[in-house]
C-alpha cells in the first residue's frame, strides 16, 4: 500500500542531536511513518529531496505574532524559514486579559514596543475577548497555517488590574491587586498559556514616553504573580531583562539575574 507522502533522498537531520544521514520519509496522515530507505516505496505523492536537508519543523520560541495571526494565517515570513511552531506573548506584551473598550491601549503598546501600528492590530483581530481563554478560543477560530502558542503577559496583567497607573515609576501593587494579578495568570494557565512573560527592558515604553508597566516593579510582585505556575507545576518564563541603569547605562546583570534566578527556584519552573 502507498505511503502518502514520501520525501526521498535527502538528508535528515531530526532534531534529536543525532548526526545528520541519509535517509527516506514517509508520511500518512499528519504522522511521519517511516523514516530509512525507502527505495522502492510507493507514494501518492513523491517528493525528491536530493541536495536538500529534510527537518522537523522550526519552533520560534519568541515572536511578536500577536495580532499579524489575524490578518496572515501562514504567518510570513516565519513560514519562509521553515517554522511550523510559534510562541507569541513573549516580552509581558499580550492582548488579553483585556477590559472592553481598552483594546487600544494594549494596542498603542505594541505599537511602541514592536513597531507594529495600532491601527492593523486593532482593525486585523476581532477583540471579543476579555479574558485570556478568550484569546486562545478566538486565535483557534482563525484558519492559521502554523501551530500556535503564548505566555499572558505581565504588561496586558498589570494594564487589566491597575490601569495606566501601573505604567508610573513609583507604582506598587497592593496586595489586593497582586492577589488579583496572580489570578489572571492562574486562570490564564487554566486556560492553556505556556508561562507568564515580564518586560523589564528600558527600550520598552507606552505612547507618551513612560516605560511600560513592571520595569520598575520590586521582584516581590513577580514572586506573587508566578505564584500559580508553582501551584499548577507548569509553564515557562519569559523576561526582557533590565540589564542596565537608566541614569549612567551601567550593567546591573547581576542584580537582574539574581531576582529571576530566585524567581525561577521559587516556582520551580525554568526561564526561556
Amino acid at each position: 500500500m502507498a505511503h502518502d507522502v514520501v520525501i526521498a533522498n535527502g538528508v535528515v537531520v531530526d532534531g534529536t542531536g543525532a548526526p545528520r544521514r541519509e535517509a527516506d520519509v514517509a508520511i500518512d496522515g499528519d504522522r511521519i511513518t517511516a523514516v530509512g530507505d525507502l527505495s522502492g516505496v510507493a507514494a501518492t505523492r513523491p517528493i525528491d529531496a536530493t541536495g536538500l536537508v529534510v527537518t522537523p519543523g522550526f519552533v520560534d520560541i519568541h515572536s511578536h505574532l500577536d495580532a499579524q495571526i489575524g490578518w496572515d494565517p501562514i504567518m510570513s515570513s516565519s513560514c519562509y524559514h521553515g517554522v511550523t511552531s510559534v510562541v507569541m506573548g513573549n516580552c509581558g506584551m499580550t492582548f488579553a486579559p483585556v477590559r472592553p473598550g481598552q483594546a487600544d491601549v494594549l494596542a498603542e503598546a505594541m505599537e511602541t514596543v514592536e513597531d507594529i501600528p495600532a491601527s492593523c492590530i486593532l482593525g486585523g483581530l476581532p477583540w471579543d475577548w476579555e479574558g485570556f481563554g478568550g484569546y486562545l478560543d478566538a486565535v483557534e477560530r482563525m484558519p492559521l497555517g502554523l501551530n500556535t502558542g503564548g505566555f499572558v503577559g505581565d504588561v496586558a496583567v498589570r494594564l487589566y488590574v491597575a490601569g495606566e497607573a501601573a505604567c508610573e515609576p513609583d507604582f506598587r501593587a497592593t496586595p489586593d491587586q497582586l492577589a488579583e494579578m496572580a489570578g489572571l495568570v492562574d486562570d490564564a494557565m487554566r486556560a492553556g498559556a505556556l508561562g507568564y512573560s515580564i518586560s523589564r527592558s528600558l527600550f520598552h515604553r507606552v505612547p507618551d514616553g513612560r516605560n511600560v508597566p513592571g520595569t520598575w516593579a520590586p521582584p516581590e510582585e513577580f514572586f506573587a504573580i508566578a505564584e500559580p505556575l508553582g501551584r499548577l507545576g507548569r509553564g515557562v518564563l519569559e523576561s526582557a531583562p533590565r540589564y542596565n541603569h537608566e541614569e549612567t547605562n551601567a550593567s546591573r546583570v547581576d542584580e537582574e539575574l539574581a531576582w529571576m534566578a530566585e524567581l525561577s527556584r521559587r516556582t520551580g519552573r525554568p526561564f526561556c
